[in-house]
């Protein structure tokens, strides 16, 4: 036998909607959706300005936010911006983000 060692505390983990319905997006009105893909637990889109934007489960780091945040809201992955990177097309897969990108 060997000794039990104890486990630290579960972190609270945040409630994330997962709809088996359309749901309306909440996008600011001046971008326009030229790409849609969902996931099993997340949806990602690009703009005609090349942004890509996700949302919903991130547990692997789906999302694209540099962390393994989940979220309702749509964000839009800072990485592409910073590098300059303009997002071309997207295929999300179960626990993954494809993205073909033009420098």
């Amino acid at each position: 036998l060997t000794p039990r060692q104890e486990q630290p505390a579960a972190q609270p983990t945040p409630f994330i909607s997962i709809q088996a319905f359309p749901a309306l997006l909440d996008l600011p009105q001046e971008l326009e959706v030229s790409r849609v893909s969902c996931g099993s637990r997340h949806t990602a889109v690009i703009t005609r300005g090349g942004e890509l934007y996700t949302w919903g489960w991130g547990k692997y780091g789906q999302l694209g936010h540099e962390d393994e945040a989940s979220s309702d809201q749509p964000r839009r992955v800072q990485f592409l911006v910073d590098e300059g990177l303009r997002a071309e097309e997207v295929v999300c897969g179960p626990w993954t983000t494809y993205v073909c990108v033009l420098e």
